[in-house]
């Protein structure tokens, strides 16, 4: 994970360019999506986190964004809510 404020703009533009982050998320709320995101375009820099992969996301305990990633939302939310033992 990749925090915003200790990163620079043209270190941040090369690793997006190089394919290294592709996703971003909120720290404090926990959410990931994609980097095109409106949602996650809004959000304070202070709080922003890059991610190498969507498994590093979920690994550092990020749940997909609702707004960009609906089905992956609709999945996580359909196992967050299955009675424990059991997935969707």
């Amino acid at each position: 994970m990749i925090r915003h404020p200790d990163t620079d703009k043209r270190q941040l533009h090369q690793l997006i360019r190089s394919g290294k982050v592709v996703l971003g998320g909120n720290r404090k709320l926990k959410i990931y999506g994609k980097l095109s995101c409106k949602s996650g375009k809004r959000m304070l820099p202070k709080n922003r986190v890059f991610f190498t992969s969507e498994s590093e996301a979920i690994h550092e305990g990020h749940r997909p964004c609702g707004h960009c990633m609906r089905e992956a939302y609709r999945e996580w939310k359909t196992a967050k809510s299955a009675p424990s033992g059991q997935t969707g």
